[in-house]
């Protein structure tokens, strides 16, 4: 042994005097499968060759998974499992209205009046006897320095730019529309009256139709949210009440007014003091909620609704019952039978969506009493952006603190 390799031996360090060298070494040692064979068969360059294309294959498939690894690990990957099951299943919310809104006695001259005024209106533009009495004239003739009972009146707006200078008040004109030459609309401005445009229609029924709500809801503005409804009893209303062959009891329904649809009942809410809340687990009619009703039409109000029956929408225990958006319509003198399954969503947070668990981490204040949802969050923003922006807020939707509905006698610009 040369006194070389004696002091490679000896030192605490081995060095090597070459790449070669040291390459030599690693593949004598290592635990890599194959590697030795790059030394051992040096000799047979074909055999060399093949063992290093076979070696630098390996590694190079080695980090193509490693690649694919940690790029599905930094997706974040999401596994979806369906599962179908015929277990116990809570029974949903079922909120029913009358279709007959009611006419609080505080606003019943308004209403009536306004009524008149529609009619006076029909007339005018179609010649329409909306009273169904044979020779009815309505008094169409007022003097045109009597003020209209309400503002904005429905205006004739002629088509032809010719023809602006002779904008007519169909409220002043007697006078039969010519589709042709006139859309039928209303004029809203600002407060000053400086900035003024005209809702307008093509057709004069859908024009007198939203002239009729627009009105409508001002007057319905001026209610106290704390003024009796209509003390109409569930029995006037629902003759038969049955879930699962059983009959309902008043502990199963709570009440609720909505100006549109009328007095409405909601069955299994989940509600302060209620624990009985039903369940199911067999499909079937007799398995569910029966109902038998009995639709009048004693307050009926064809401009708000054009269908008589009764309104129905199914929806969570504690979701507020949005029957403008999700209800559907029962039409008198038939059976209806309305079957449904259940589908539950469950979407991860964090990093994975922008979902929000309970409304909590959302800068909107709901003003619902319920839990969150979606268009819970939607109406309470608009309300509270209505509030913000016009010092007012919308009929058909609560109230903030310390806020007042529109009405266009304090708020001269809320229409717009």
């Amino acid at each position: 042994m040369t006194e070389e390799d004696k002091s490679k031996k000896e030192g605490l360090f081995e060095f090597f005097s070459s790449y070669r060298e040291l390459f030599e070494f690693f593949c004598s040692n290592t635990t890599i499968h194959g590697a030795i064979r790059l030394v051992c068969s040096r000799k047979n360059r074909m055999k060399t060759a093949f063992w290093l294309v076979l070696f630098l294959a390996t590694f190079g498939l080695m980090y193509w998974q490693f690649g694919l690894l940690f790029g599905q690990y930094f997706s974040y990957p999401v596994s979806i499992n369906l599962n179908v099951n015929s277990d116990k299943l809570p029974f949903p919310a079922v909120s029913v209205c009358t279709l007959n809104p009611y006419r609080y006695k505080s606003i019943q001259n308004e209403l009536e009046e306004l009524d008149r005024e529609t009619q006076r209106t029909l007339y005018e533009l179609y010649k329409y006897n909306s009273s169904g009495v044979q020779g009815w004239t309505p008094n169409v003739h007022r003097k045109k320095r009597d003020a209209p009972r309400f503002p904005y009146p429905l205006e004739l707006i002629p088509k032809k730019p010719e023809l602006h200078r002779v904008v007519r008040s169909a409220a002043e004109e007697e006078l039969q529309v010519k589709r042709r030459e006139w859309n039928i609309g209303f004029k809203l401005c600002n407060e000053t009256g400086e900035d003024c445009f005209y809702q307008t229609y093509s057709s004069g029924v859908d024009a007198i139709r939203e002239w009729y709500r627009f009105h409508y809801i001002n007057i319905l503005a001026r209610v106290p949210q704390e003024a009796s409804i209509n003390e109409e009893q569930l029995e006037d209303f629902i003759f038969a009440c049955r879930f699962n062959e059983e009959s309902c009891t008043k502990l199963n329904y709570s009440r609720f007014h909505h100006a549109i649809y009328g007095n409405c009942y909601t069955f299994n809410q989940n509600r302060s003091g209620y624990s009985n809340m039903w369940s199911s687990s067999m499909p079937g009619i007799k398995n569910g909620l029966t109902l038998v009703l009995r639709t009048e039409q004693h307050d009926y109000i064809p401009l708000l609704s054009s269908v008589a029956g009764a309104r129905v929408l199914i929806h969570g225990h504690n979701e507020p019952a949005f029957m403008d958006d999700n209800g559907l319509n029962i039409p008198p003198g038939v059976e209806t039978s309305i079957g449904m399954k259940k589908e539950t969503v469950n979407r991860l947070g964090g990093k994975y969506s922008d979902c929000s668990e309970d409304g909590s981490d959302i800068d909107v204040k709901n003003l619902f009493r319920s839990e969150y949802t979606q268009q819970v969050c939607v109406r309470s923003c608009f309300q509270a952006k209505m509030v913000a922006r016009c010092g007012c807020g919308y009929a058909f939707y609560p109230l903030p603190p310390g806020a007042h509905y529109c009405d266009y006698y304090k708020n001269k610009s809320w229409g717009e």
